[in-house]
């Protein structure tokens, strides 16, 4: 049987775990689960950019990923969670920056991915956050 391994992301991960009592990764053989990842710094701050909110979630998920021996690029399916300017709107901002980042981090590969409005995340301010599974070591 494989046993579950469990990561906490360098800098805000131990925090999160002291505090929140949550792990930021799982792997489980060669598939990785994080849990959702915002564009926070190390420091628990947000930009007021939505465009470097969502790039510094993205970062986090690279982090967060690398703990656990992933990259982007294994990448299979992704959540993302974005705060609705009113119910049942997404500004349109968010899925633009989301398909920029996607198409850097991940070239020409594409992942399944539900983009979900919510009234909020549990962060003040916090307007994006990002859930991934990756499977390492796929052709």
């Amino acid at each position: 049987m494989i046993e579950p391994q469990f990561f906490a992301t360098p800098g805000y991960g131990p925090w999160m775990l002291e505090n929140r009592h949550y792990q930021q990764a799982l792997r489980i053989g060669d598939r990785v689960d994080i849990s959702g990842q915002g564009g926070w710094d190390d420091e628990l701050t947000f930009p007021e950019s939505l465009e470097e909110e969502i790039v510094r979630a993205f970062d986090n998920v690279e982090r967060t990923l690398a703990t656990a021996g992933a990259t982007w690029r294994d990448v299979v399916s992704v959540d993302s969670f974005h705060v609705a300017k009113a119910p049942g709107l997404i500004d349109e901002a968010h899925g633009q920056f989301m398909v920029e980042q996607f198409r850097k981090r991940m070239g020409d590969r594409s992942p399944i991915w539900t983009l979900i409005g919510v009234a909020a995340l549990a962060a003040p301010n916090m307007r994006v956050e990002i859930r991934v599974t990756a499977v390492v070591g796929r052709p």
